[in-house]
């Protein structure tokens, strides 16, 4: 992709920027017309019910998967030079960010991407529950939280400086990750049609997961190109979060794909609600649920980057790389929201009958 073009019409934050929006207006019309969402699927397998907010999760981490490595395969990207793989990756922190997280999204009634889509829609609950997630995300980066954050990670890190790729730990080529993204695939396939779910949920489930590989070309691309240092990077919720809150929060904002993305997302969801006439303010239920919502937020918040990303930024991401500690985090997102479903709402739910 030839893009000396555009760097003559614009700098290389404004064209970061200008991708970053676009990746995330595609991700938010997507994921608002698919209901996207990793804790409705984690829930619905705690509770024994492959249904479609499962079959919506597995297209997309499997669409991810499939258009960036075969963008890979074709050229048009690297994963060994995204920014997951280049830095130094933590197992303590994917398993015990992962489990935070997992709890904290199940608590929130939603991961951070959900929130941010719902926010767009309307639902003042998501409004406050994403606001706290993105200052406690900044204060694990850069504030009070910091020094905690840093020690947990510090435990147990990957050697040599760097992440580790998953398929050269199995010892698999390549072209293994383009084979493992189509058997799960085919296992969202064989579940959307065992719950009937009609052809645009699947269209537009497979467009998350395409925003998350139309991120990753663009920022490789323009990384070719720019005179100066590019971040590789794709779709996540935690970092971007926090430095979209810093950004208007200082008078020396600095524009790059993370700056563009989190309001991109929100104005492909807005406008893909209003285009469905599902605009509608909500709010909290009553104070336990307000209580409920703002721990969870608090946990996402150290969770995610502890853990070295989100639901997206690892779960799918990361994933979609195949960067080992971002399929370490998964796994327990789903183990940590697996338990809280069954501990707090299920049992609570036997208590109460």
């Amino acid at each position: 992709m030839d893009l000396t073009i555009l760097l003559d019409r614009f700098s290389e934050g404004q064209l970061g920027a200008l991708f970053g929006l676009l990746t995330g207006v595609v991700f938010g019309v997507a994921a608002q017309r698919s209901s996207f969402c990793l804790r409705a699927a984690t829930v619905e397998f705690a509770r024994g019910q492959l249904g479609t907010r499962m079959a919506v999760w597995l297209l997309t981490f499997s669409t991810a998967v499939v258009w960036v490595q075969g963008a890979q395969a074709l050229g048009w990207f690297r994963s060994a030079d995204a920014r997951v793989m280049s830095v130094t990756g933590s197992w303590s922190g994917a398993i015990i960010g992962g489990l935070i997280f997992g709890a904290g999204m199940v608590l929130a009634r939603g991961c951070s991407g959900r929130l941010l889509v719902l926010a767009a829609t309307g639902n003042l609950r998501s409004v406050i529950s994403g606001l706290i997630f993105a200052v406690v995300a900044q204060m694990s980066l850069h504030g009070w939280l910091a020094p905690v954050r840093n020690w947990l990670a510090a435990l147990w890190i990957t050697p040599g400086g760097q992440n580790l790729d998953l398929l050269a730990l199995l010892g698999l080529p390549p072209i293994g990750g383009l084979y493992i993204g189509f058997g799960f695939a085919l296992a969202a396939f064989w579940l959307a049609r065992r719950n009937r779910i009609g052809l645009p949920t699947l269209i537009f489930a497979s467009g998350v997961g395409f925003a998350v590989a139309l991120g990753w070309v663009l920022t490789f691309s323009l990384a070719q190109v720019a005179f100066e240092p590019v971040s590789i990077t794709s779709a996540t919720f935690s970092g971007p979060s926090a430095s979209t809150l810093m950004f208007f929060l200082t008078d020396d904002p600095v524009l790059d794909f993370d700056i563009g993305l989190v309001p991109g997302v929100f104005i492909g969801a807005f406008l893909a609600a209003a285009f469905k006439r599902e605009l509608q303010f909500q709010g909290f239920d009553g104070e336990s649920q307000m209580r409920r919502s703002m721990t969870g937020a608090v946990m996402m918040g150290f969770g995610a980057m502890l853990a070295g990303g989100c639901a997206i930024g690892a779960g799918v991401t990361g994933g979609s790389v195949f960067a080992a500690t971002a399929w370490t985090a998964l796994l327990f997102f789903w183990i940590g929201a697996v338990i809280t479903d069954y501990l707090v709402d299920q049992m609570g739910v036997r208590i109460t009958a």
